[in-house]
């Protein structure tokens, strides 16, 4: 499941949904706001997207895991919109028989929404409004 929405997420059903008999273990990531960046302030930040192109490299990024770690299903489900800090941003749910295989999942669809992704991140601060390069959304 690929979900790009404004709307907040609750993880406690995302979990639920991944809880079957063949699954021994759920991974997740769960990306909040900050309060501080780079020693500034962060009051709230804005996260921009382009949906289609988000949509198709997410699920580029969830077959390729799914087939490379073996593991039985991933969510992925990302915010965009102004955020408040400690929001949540984003959240990655990796279901598989054993834990290894689900950690190294999770962390392959981090690494490669953070790289591949186009999502853009505007942490507005006391200083003023600083666009993040270079380092994707988490």
């Amino acid at each position: 499941m690929i979900e790009i929405t404004e709307e907040d997420f609750s993880v406690e059903a995302v979990v639920a949904r991944l809880r079957t008999g063949g699954m021994g273990a759920v991974v997740t990531f769960i990306g909040t706001v900050r309060n501080e960046s780079k020693r500034k302030v962060v009051d709230r930040i804005e996260i921009q997207v382009y949906p289609e192109m988000a949509r198709a490299q997410l699920e580029a990024i969830r077959a390729e895991a799914l087939e490379k770690f073996g593991v039985e299903d991933i969510v992925i489900i990302h915010r965009y919109g102004i955020l408040k800090v400690s929001e949540n941003i984003m959240m990655i749910a990796v279901g598989a028989g054993h834990r290894g295989e689900a950690f190294d999942a999770c962390r392959y669809v981090i690494d490669n929404i953070k790289s591949r992704v186009p999502i853009w991140k505007k942490e507005i601060t006391s200083e003023g409004d600083f666009w993040v390069e270079g380092e994707g959304v988490e």
